[in-house]
C-alpha cells in the first residue's frame, strides 16, 4: 500500500502494519517519519531492535534469520534495514521478496531507501514490499511550498508570523535564507522557539535570529531561470560561486536547459503537441510547470544567441580563451560568472538580458579546468 506522508499519523493511530518502506532523499522528513514509526512500535511492545545496513558483501541470510527469530527475552522486535544505494542486487532482491512473503506478528520490519527512479519502483522486489506492507514516499518540499511549510512548523511550536504582508515577507525571508536545506530550516525554526515565547513573531525578530544557511543546488538554478525569478537567480549564482562550485558545471546545467527549450520551441513550431515534447525531453517535476511560461517568454532567436554565447563561455571556463579587454560586442564578459548570469538572463528575462549588469558580488577567481 502506498501512503502519503501527511496520512502517516492517521494510519498509525489505527494500528501498525507489519512492514514499512520509507524512501526519498528529504532526510529530515524521512528521519521524522521513521522516528514516528519507531515510537509507535515501542508503545506497541516492539522493544527489541536490530539494525542492518546493506554494504558490499552483506549477508542477506542474517536479515532473514532475524526476521523469523524470537528475542531471547520474548520481546517483540523491530528489524531495520537500510539500503543507502537503493540497489539490493539480485541476491538482495530475492531476499526482499522472501521477506515480504514471510509473516511474523512478533517482528515489525522497516526498510529505508533513498529516492527511487520509476524503473526501480516497478521492480518485483519493491512491488512485493509495497503489496505486503506500507510504502511511504518522502517527497521534497518545493521552493514555492517552503513558506507555508515554515508557517506550519512555527504553528506546531505555538508561534506564528504577523498577519498580512509583514507575515508573508517574514516567511519568504526564512525560505530564502535556507533554500534547499530543510534540516537548516528546521533548526532555525527551533531556534525561534527558544529565543521567543509563543505568539506572534515580528519580521525584525525573525531577521535578527535567522542565519543565511542556504545550500545552493546547481540544478535548482534552472528552476529560477525558467520561472523568470531574477532575484533568486542572482542569489543562487552568487551562492554557487561563494561555495566554490565549478563554473564549468554551472555552464553545463544552464546550457542543457537552453538546448531543451530550443528543441521544444522548434517542435511546437513544427506542430507537435507540447505535452509530447515535454515527455520526449524528460522535463519533469517543477520544470514541467515552468516550461510553458518560459517558452512564451523567450524567442528562438534569443535561444540561438544564448548557445552562441555558451560556446564562447565554454572555452573561457576551460582556460582556452578569456574575455577580450577590448570589450567587443559579441565577446563574453572577462569574468565567466558574469557571463553565466548574462546567459541565464536570456531565458529568465530576455528583454533585459543585454543591458542588465550582473549583480554577482566580487569573489575569488572561478576554478579553471585546463585540457589534459
Amino acid at each position: 500500500m502506498q501512503l502519503r506522508l501527511d496520512a502517516l499519523e492517521a494510519h498509525l493511530a489505527k494500528g501498525l502494519a507489519g512492514l514499512y518502506v520509507v524512501y526519498g532523499d528529504e532526510h529530515l522528513l524521512a528521519q521524522e517519519a521513521s522516528d514516528r514509526i519507531r515510537a509507535t512500535a515501542r508503545a506497541a511492545g516492539f522493544t527489541d531492535r536490530s539494525v542492518f545496513t546493506v554494504e558490499r558483501g552483506f549477508d542477506w541470510s542474517s536479515l532473514l534469520g532475524a526476521s523469523q527469530s524470537m528475542s531471547l527475552f520474548g520481546d517483540k522486535q523491530l528489524v531495520e534495514l537500510r539500503i543507502p544505494s537503493g540497489k539490493p542486487g539480485k541476491e538482495g532482491a530475492d531476499a526482499l521478496k522472501a521477506l515480504a512473503a514471510a509473516v511474523n506478528p512478533d517482528v515489525l520490519t522497516m526498510i529505508t531507501l533513498p529516492r527511487l527512479d520509476s524503473a526501480t519502483q516497478k521492480a518485483a522486489w519493491f512491488a512485493a514490499l509495497s503489496d505486503a506492507g506500507v510504502a511511504l514516499k518522502i517527497d521534497p518540499v518545493e521552493r514555492a511550498q517552503l513558506p507555508n511549510w515554515v508557517g506550519q512548523r512555527l504553528a506546531a511550536q505555538g508561534q506564528r508570523v504577523a498577519a498580512g504582508e509583514e507575515g508573508r515577507r517574514a516567511l519568504a525571508f526564512i525560505a530564502e535564507r535556507v533554500e534547499g536545506n530543510l534540516l537548516a530550516a528546521h533548526q532555525e525554526i527551533q531556534k525561534l522557539g527558544l529565543l521567543y515565547p509563543a505568539g506572534s513573531l515580528s519580521f525584525d525578530q525573525i531577521q535578527d535570529a535567522v542565519l543565511n544557511v542556504a545550500r545552493y543546488d546547481v540544478f535548482k538554478l534552472n528552476e529560477a531561470m525558467l520561472a523568470g525569478d531574477v532575484g533568486r537567480l542572482s542569489r543562487m549564482l552568487d551562492g554557487l560561486r561563494g561555495e566554490g562550485e565549478a563554473a564549468v558545471l554551472v555552464l553545463w546545467a544552464v546550457v542543457e536547459e537552453v538546448r531543451t527549450l530550443l528543441r521544444i520551441k522548434r517542435g511546437v513550431a513544427a506542430g507537435k503537441p507540447l505535452a509530447m515534447l515535454v515527455r520526449e525531453n524528460r522535463v519533469w517535476g517543477p520544470r514541467e510547470r515552468l516550461i510553458g511560461p518560459a517558452l512564451s517568454r523567450v524567442t528562438e532567436a534569443a535561444l540561438e544567441k544564448g548557445l552562441a554565447l555558451a560556446a564562447k563561455l565554454d572555452r573561457q571556463v576551460k582556460g582556452l580563451s578569456g574575455g577580450t579587454p577590448g570589450n567587443h560586442r559579441n565577446d563574453p564578459p572577462p569574468d565567466p560568472w558574469n557571463g553565466l548570469f548574462e546567459l541565464a538572463m536570456m531565458v529568465a528575462s530576455p528583454a533585459k538580458s543585454a543591458p542588465v549588469k550582473p549583480p554577482v558580488r566580487p569573489g575569488p577567481a572561478a576554478p579553471v579546468r585546463r585540457p589534459v
